[in-house]
């Protein structure tokens, strides 16, 4: 098993790329991540509308503040950051993320055939993430709305501890698909500090297990039709019965204050 590439080689692979019907192939095995960065930005300029990385094992920051460029299909393991600040391109991964996935990202799209790490979503403002499977701790921490922008997050698996720590802004939908039997939908201290946003999980939640600044209820019929609407995104991303993933019981969370520590600081 190779290793994450966190040097710079001193060869340079993938020079030369070739743009065919609008797509361009880079083989990533052996990159430095900058290099790699490189490599897809200058295929872009070149003419490609798809770029497919192939042999990806932890390169960092991969479509890192990238605009509406195209669609970058990633085959593989990305490093850290996956996103971060990107601000219009599309990014498929085959395969599992690690930390920080649309960290900060301002407009975009990033479906996840796998598993993500911790602190999906990290300061997200706009676009939108698809993760077929589980995220770690604190997704959605500090996730916001901007402007006329609002992200939207949705899970096909279980969520880690802290989910939606201090969010002031968007949608976090969980569906908890998969689960093993006895597993919560979502983990301890979920919404701690929230206040902004909402939350819809696809089960009921213990009130133990949420943050004080949070409350539970029932869906409506506004909460609804979105909630068909982005389960229509996943299943055709992913597969699945929209309608029997629907039947299910869902509750919303949404904050209870928009100032929930306004009492403890001194003016």
């Amino acid at each position: 098993m190779s290793e994450p590439i966190d040097h710079q080689p001193d060869t340079q692979p993938g020079a030369g790329i070739a743009v065919a019907d609008g797509c361009a192939v880079i083989e990533a095995a052996g990159m430095y991540y900058r290099q790699l960065n490189e490599q897809v930005r200058a295929a872009f300029a070149a003419g490609a509308r798809t770029v497919e990385l192939r042999g990806v094992n932890g390169q960092r920051y991969l479509g890192c503040a990238m605009g509406p460029s195209g669609r970058i299909v990633i085959r593989g393991t990305p490093g850290n950051d996956l996103g971060a600040f990107m601000d219009g391109a599309e990014i498929v991964v085959h395969g599992n993320a690690q930390d920080g996935v649309g960290n900060t990202m301002n407009a975009g799209r990033v479906v996840i055939h796998g598993d993500a790490g911790d602190v999906l979503a990290h300061s997200m403002r706009g676009g939108t993430i698809l993760l077929r499977g589980s995220p770690g701790y604190r997704a959605g921490i500090h996730m916001k709305s901007y402007e006329d922008k609002r992200p939207v997050v949705v899970i096909g698996g279980a969520a880690g501890n802290y989910l939606g720590e201090y969010m002031a802004g968007g949608l976090m939908i969980v569906l908890g698909l998969g689960r093993e039997a006895g597993r919560p939908v979502s983990g301890v201290y979920t919404g701690t500090g929230m206040h902004g946003g909402k939350m819809i999980l696809g089960d009921d939640v213990d009130p133990a297990r949420l943050g004080r600044e949070v409350g539970k209820s029932d869906l409506d019929d506004a909460d609804r039709a979105e909630l068909r609407r982005y389960v229509g995104e996943f299943v055709a991303e992913f597969g699945g019965d929209a309608d029997q993933i629907l039947s299910r019981r869902f509750v919303k969370l949404t904050p209870v204050s928009r100032r929930p520590y306004g009492q403890i600081y001194v003016y």
